[in-house]
């Protein structure tokens, strides 16, 4: 299992709109209001083998609403 975390810039108005959307996506775990340059903080949960290239850019850029992605690759989690 691959984890992931996308920060996601929303058009103005529409983070809320975006927050929904990405909440149902089967492979968002989670999903934060931030502040900052970005709106959205998503917390992803990829099967491996998945390319993260494509899972963003074909999943999570093509949600309406969406103007821009930066994402982030977890190496390792520590509880």
């Amino acid at each position: 299992m691959q984890t992931i975390f996308i920060m996601v810039k929303t058009e103005m108005g529409r983070a809320y709109d975006v927050a929904s959307l990405a909440a149902d996506t089967e492979q968002v775990s989670e999903v934060y209001s931030i502040s900052g340059q970005y709106d959205l903080l998503l917390k992803c949960y990829l099967d491996d083998g998945t390319d993260i290239g494509h899972f963003v850019t074909d999943t999570v850029q093509q949600l309406p609403g969406v103007r821009d992605t930066f994402t982030l690759i977890a190496l390792k989690a520590f509880t």
